[in-house]
């Protein structure tokens, strides 16, 4: 039987799978763009030689690695019959569908199939690949991973992602070697402490330049993956659910999507693809021709203690700093004066708002100003009227830990769903309200997937009857976030922490997937509650100013001068908003590891903007020549530092962008790059550029 093969291909990559014998098919490429190959000839050029100590034929490492085919591997099916006996499948092809830059494979063995699907998007260049399982019988599903995509040889490290709350985003290399590097992630969510995606850069590569690839799986309810380098030194890479959280026998399951991309422009060419595939093909935009509005949330600035003439005053003052959304946060319902009580009951609390939320409203939209609201509908305190009438409603043992004193609804329940519903719709009912934010501040009491695809119901049903509502996925700041809860909401609160430093360097990490559009930052107090740093206003500011920008602090702290700063960057930002939605966020290779620095290209290349953040003291003395990229290299570039205002006595010299601005070529910029003045750490430089 010949080989089967099946190539797709973009401006930018190609993917080829063979199968051979009608066997599951094997990804024998992936990277740059074929163009002209035989693609018979390929299918024979990827055959492996044998030698001792081995089988004498290698086993596929196909699509989904089967453990009956002599795999030594990590299977990418692991199931059982209702009776525990293990189902070690051999698929055989059934058909294949080919699209336009797109593919369904399904495969069977007797009454168990399974199906892949691949799609190339061609502008974005993102490959959506995804399995399912389906089963004449019910059988208990222990893993099924998505489909199976190789890692490069010629790479000597992966990245993956750390962190914890207010500490989002850590990328964190791991070398290749021989055996499994594993993450299982069963919090229930997507996770402050794993970012469901993996970085496989090719030796040598930089933010800027050199090949990468990058998957990412987009699914909100506890991942696992797997990078393992075999014996024979093969590599794989497989994302899928956390193991084990389909308790119940199925008949059918599908795994999320995995977004995978190439790219020979470095990381900055897996960043562009996945920033623009979000922003332009997952999100659902309630408002798309209205520009993202400068947001501002009361919590830190009130906590529980809300006051209806405090509040109005807030408002006044933020919307004269040039606020344009206001967000009541959390501490509005039932007698919820602390974090002890009252998730569930999402009734106003008379005692605080005895005329309900209008006045509040009224007084806002007067401001010219929208109004949000804070929901946390997955959770309910016990001390609540709803957890009294209802304890069966909540997820798992009535004597569990809980966390920030609450338990979680049961949103597999129906029941739960549907009052849950009619809670949120009666307040987006009554009042005019065009944003939620929508929190999740705890982690599951066991991991069960079934309680994500009950929140994507609730939040489905939502957005089909108020489609003017934009909702903010926040979870303790950036416990889920990925494309499958991106695909429902269109605003990540990105991280709980206000410093201006930390928020740098987690901005920076997460502009690999996310675009400024939908990635919330907002300026917190002098006093960070989360730090305890104080930071100038002017870096506070600019650092909001990188991404969707928004407030978060008491207005009344503020001094003239502060007001002052917060003002002028506000306006800057709203006259530059509406380009730098669209524009990609690159990460720049800076030369002096103190410089957090990126560069946000409009989308016609026709204007940047160089946001060079200043995170630790240097080793040197003077700042060393920072880089720029993806400019035209024969095209003059007129240079200006908006900011030339914040140099400090220490900053003696005369560099040229302190006095004027700097007309240079492309070339020049992105092989020698700009000298910035002097300055202290905790400070930021704001560079403007312009093609002439």
């Amino acid at each position: 039987m010949k080989p089967q093969i099946w190539h797709l291909s973009d401006a930018r990559q190609s993917l080829v799978l063979v199968g051979e014998n009608g066997d599951l098919p094997q990804i024998i490429y992936w990277g740059a763009r074929l163009r002209g190959e035989d693609l018979a000839a390929l299918a024979r050029a990827h055959r492996m030689d044998v030698t001792g100590g081995m089988l004498d034929e290698n086993p596929p490492l196909s699509i989904c690695p089967e453990a009956a085919r002599s795999f030594s591997g990590q299977a990418g099916l692991k199931a059982r019959a209702l009776e525990g006996d293990l189902i070690r499948p051999r698929f055989k092809f059934v058909s294949a569908q080919e699209g336009d830059n797109s593919l369904a494979l399904t495969y069977a063995d007797g009454g168990l199939r399974y199906t892949a699907t691949f799609a190339i998007h061609p502008q974005t260049h993102i490959i959506t690949a995804q399995a399912s399982i389906s089963s004449d019988a019910p059988i208990y599903l222990d893993w099924l991973a998505a489909p199976v995509f190789p890692a490069p040889q010629l790479s000597d490290e992966m990245f993956d992602f750390a962190g914890r709350w207010i500490g989002e985003f850590q990328m964190q290399p791991h070398p290749w070697r021989a055996g499994i590097l594993a993450r299982d992630n069963r919090t229930g969510r997507t996770g402050h402490e794993h970012f469901p995606a993996i970085l496989l850069p090719a030796r040598g590569a930089t933010n800027c330049a050199g090949e990468v690839w990058a998957l990412h799986y987009g699914w909100s309810g506890g991942h696992a993956m797997l990078a393992e380098e075999l014996p024979d030194g093969r590599r794989q890479i497989q994302f899928g659910h956390a193991p084990q959280t389909e308790p119940a026998p199925i008949t059918a399951f599908d795994t999320a999507p995995i977004y995978a991309v190439f790219s020979d422009h470095g990381f900055n060419g897996c960043a562009t693809a996945y920033q623009r595939h979000l922003r332009d093909e997952i999100v659902t935009w309630p408002h798309p021709d209205r520009p993202r509005p400068v947001h501002y949330n009361c919590w830190e600035a009130v906590y529980f203690n809300h006051s209806l003439p405090e509040l109005k005053d807030i408002a006044t003052r933020a919307a004269d700093l040039g606020a344009e959304r206001f967000v009541l946060d959390d501490g509005w319902f039932g007698r919820r004066d602390d974090d002890t009580t009252s998730l569930g009951d999402w009734a106003i609390d008379p005692r605080k708002y005895p005329d309900g939320l209008g006045p509040l409203i009224d007084h806002i939209h007067t401001l010219k100003m929208t109004f949000g609201i804070w929901f946390e509908p997955e959770m309910v305190n016990p001390d609540s009227d709803i957890y009294r009438a209802h304890p069966d409603w909540a997820l798992g043992a009535t004597d569990q830990i809980l966390g920030r004193q609450q338990m979680v609804f049961d949103m597999s329940n129906a029941q739960v769903r549907e009052y849950l519903y009619g809670q949120i719709a009666a307040v987006l009912t009554a009042y005019d309200i065009d944003y939620i934010k929508w929190d999740h501040n705890r982690v599951l009491p066991h991991a069960d997937a079934s309680q994500a695809r009950g929140t994507y119901a609730l939040l489905d049903r939502l957005r089909a009857d108020f489609p003017r509502v934009e909702i903010e996925s926040c979870s303790s700041g950036g416990g889920r976030i990925d494309f499958g809860i991106m695909a429902r909401t269109q605003r990540v609160w990105l991280s709980d922490s206000n410093d201006a430093l930390e928020r740098l360097r987690i901005q920076h990490n997460a502009a690999l997937f996310l675009p400024m559009a939908v990635t919330g930052s907002h300026v917190g107090p002098r006093h960070c509650h989360t730090s305890g740093r104080v930071i100038g206003i002017e870096m506070r500011a600019w650092v909001a100013a990188a991404r969707h920008m928004g407030f978060e602090m008491d207005p009344r702290e503020l001094t003239d001068h502060e007001a002052g700063v917060l003002r002028d960057v506000t306006a800057w930002w709203k006259a530059n908003r509406d380009w730098m939605r669209r524009a990609d966020i690159l990460r720049l290779d800076s030369a002096d590891p103190a410089v957090i620095a990126e560069q946000q290209l409009a989308q016609d290349g026709g204007r940047f903007v160089v946001f060079a953040g200043k995170a630790d003291t240097s080793a040197q003395i003077l700042p060393r020549p920072l880089r720029l990229t993806a400019l035209e290299a024969d095209a003059r570039y007129r240079i200006r530092l908006r900011n030339k205002g914040d140099a400090i006595g220490l900053s003696r010299g005369a560099p040229l962008l302190k006095s004027d601005d700097m007309v240079v070529t492309g070339q020049y910029l992105m092989r020698q790059g700009i000298n910035l003045p002097w300055s202290f750490p905790l400070t930021m430089w704001v560079i403007e550029g312009e093609r002439l």
